[in-house]
C-alpha cells in the first residue's frame, strides 16, 4: 500500500500521498490541500516547499553530496569538460565523442552576435553594472530570433535556441567588460576552446594577442563545472517560474540573471573581495579580525566561511582549492589581498573554533581569489558565476517545458485590512 500522510483539520481527516525520491527523499504531496481542504500552507521563503520532480541535480546539504545527472561532482570536475557538463546537464546523458563533436561545432557556430547589439553596448554608461548589461542583453536576443518565442517548437528548433545561448554568452558577457573599460570589443575565436576563447575576449587587444595559460584555462574550466547547477536555488526557480508562463529561453534565463544579482545569492565571492580590501586597508591585521569574527557582539563576519546550504563541507570547495593553488603558484602573483586570503585560509583550517563550527572556506571564497588573481574585475564575478550556471539554467527550463509544468502561482495569507468604506479626498 502507497504510503499517505494524514492531516486533521475542523474534525477531519484528510490523506496526501508521501512521494519517494530516487535517493529515499520524502515529500508529502499537497497538490489538492486547497480544494479538499480550503487551506494552503505558509512557507515563508519556500524553504520546506518542493515546486517540482526534477530529474537533473542531486544534493545533500548535510553529508556535502552534489551530483549532476548521477554523476559526483568529484569525478565530474576531475574528469569533464565544461561543454561535456553542458551536454549532460541539458540532455541527461554523457556525450559520445561525436556527440560532443557535434555540439560543440554547434556551438562554435553561433558565438558571433548581431552587429546591431554593438550600439546597444555603446548606449549603456562605463559604469554601467556588467550584470544588468548581460541581463538586458540576454532578453534581448529574442528580438533577433522572434523564431524562439515559442518554447513548445520542435526539438531541433528548440535545440537550436538553447546552442545560440550557450554561443553567445561568453561573448555578451565579455563585451560587457570591455564596454566598461571602454577597451574595443574583441570578436571570438572559433579554434579555441570554450573557456579559452572567453578569456581571449576578455583580456586581448586589437594591438596584441592574449596567450592564454593552460593552468588558467584549466581552473575557469573546474570553476565554471562546480557552478554549473545547484538545484532550486533562487535563480533557477526564478528561471522555472518565469519559463512556466511560456515566456521564452532568453527572457527566462535573463530573469534568472537578474535574481543571481543580488548579493545574497550571486554575489558571495564578490562579498570575499571586499572583505579582504577591509582587512588590508585596516592595516592587515589577520588576526584582530579573526578575534573579531568569533566575538559574538561583533557584527563582523568572514565571508566565503561555511555555507547555508552544506552543512559539514562544500563538496566544491576541495576540488576548487588545488585549482586556486595552481593558479596563485603558476602567476607568482605579488597582492597583499591574496596573502591574506591565504594566512585567512590557514586559521579557518587549523583553528578549533573553525573546525568546531565547520567554517571551512567554500567555493566562493576560493573563486573569488581565482578570479581576482587572474584579473578579472570584481564587478564581474557574478557575471562569471552566470557563465557557470547557464548549462543548469537551460536544463532546469527544458525539463519543466517538456514535462508541460503548470504557470506557477503561489499563494498567500492576507494580513490586510478588511472591508471598509471609501473616504472622499475632502474627509481625508
Amino acid at each position: 500500500m502507497s504510503e499517505v500522510a494524514k492531516i486533521e483539520l475542523d474534525g477531519k481527516v484528510y490523506e496526501f500521498p508521501v512521494i519517494t525520491g530516487t535517493e529515499n527523499e520524502k515529500a508529502i504531496d499537497i497538490s489538492a490541500l486547497r480544494s479538499k481542504t480550503g487551506y494552503i500552507t505558509l512557507d515563508i521563503g519556500y524553504k520546506n516547499t518542493g515546486a517540482t520532480q526534477s530529474a537533473i541535480t542531486f544534493l545533500d546539504g548535510e553529508e556535502g553530496i552534489l551530483r549532476y545527472r548521477g554523476y559526483a561532482i568529484e569525478e565530474v570536475a576531475e574528469k569533464s569538460s565544461f561543454m561535456e557538463v553542458a551536454y549532460l546537464l541539458i540532455y541527461g546523458e554523457l556525450p559520445t565523442q561525436k556527440q560532443l563533436d557535434n555540439f560543440i561545432q554547434s556551438i562554435t557556430r553561433h558565438t558571433l552576435i548581431h552587429e546591431d547589439m554593438k550600439q546597444f553596448f555603446e548606449a549603456y554608461p562605463s559604469k554601467a553594472h556588467p550584470m544588468g548589461v548581460l541581463a538586458s542583453m540576454v532578453c534581448s536576443l529574442s528580438t533577433f530570433y522572434p523564431e524562439s518565442l515559442d518554447p513548445n517548437r520542435d526539438a531541433a528548433a528548440k535545440d537550436l535556441t538553447i546552442h545560440r545561448l550557450l554561443a553567445k554568452l561568453p561573448t555578451l558577457a565579455a563585451w560587457a567588460y570591455k564596454n566598461s573599460m571602454r577597451h574595443p570589443f574583441m570578436y571570438p575565436k572559433n579554434d579555441l576552446d570554450y573557456c579559452s576563447n572567453f578569456l581571449h575576449m576578455m583580456f586581448a587587444m586589437p594591438t596584441y594577442d592574449y596567450d592564454v595559460d593552460p593552468v588558467i584555462s584549466s581552473a575557469l574550466n573546474k570553476l565554471l563545472i562546480l557552478h554549473a547547477d545547484h538545484e532550486q536555488n533562487c535563480s533557477t526557480s526564478t528561471v522555472r517560474i518565469v519559463g512556466s508562463s511560456q515566456a521564452n529561453l532568453y527572457a527566462s534565463i535573463s530573469a534568472g540573471i537578474t535574481a543571481l544579482w543580488g548579493p545574497l545569492h550571486g554575489g558571495a565571492n564578490q562579498a570575499v573581495i571586499e572583505m579582504l580590501e577591509k582587512i588590508h586597508k585596516d592595516g592587515g591585521d589577520v588576526a584582530k579580525f579573526v578575534a573579531k569574527a568569533k566575538d559574538k557582539n561583533d557584527s563582523f563576519r568572514l565571508m566565503g566561511f561555511g555555507h547555508r546550504v552544506y552543512k559539514n563541507f562544500d563538496p566544491r570547495a576541495k576540488i576548487i582549492k588545488k585549482a586556486c593553488d595552481d593558479v596563485l603558484n603558476k602567476l607568482g602573483v605579488q597582492d597583499p589581498l591574496l596573502d591574506i586570503a591565504k594566512q585567512l585560509e590557514q586559521v579557518a583550517l587549523e583553528d578549533d573554533y573553525f573546525k568546531a563550527r565547520n567554517l571551512y572556506p567554500n567555493v566562493d571564497f576560493y573563486s573569488g581569489i581565482i578570479y581576482k588573481a587572474i584579473g578579472i574585475p570584481t564587478d564581474m564575478f557574478t557575471v562569471m558565476f552566470a557563465l557557470g550556471r547557464l548549462p543548469g539554467w537551460i536544463a532546469q527550463w527544458k525539463e519543466m517545458i517538456e514535462k508541460g509544468e503548470p504557470i506557477g502561482r503561489p499563494r498567500q495569507v492576507y494580513v490586510g485590512e478588511t472591508p471598509r468604506s471609501y473616504v472622499s479626498i475632502e474627509n481625508r
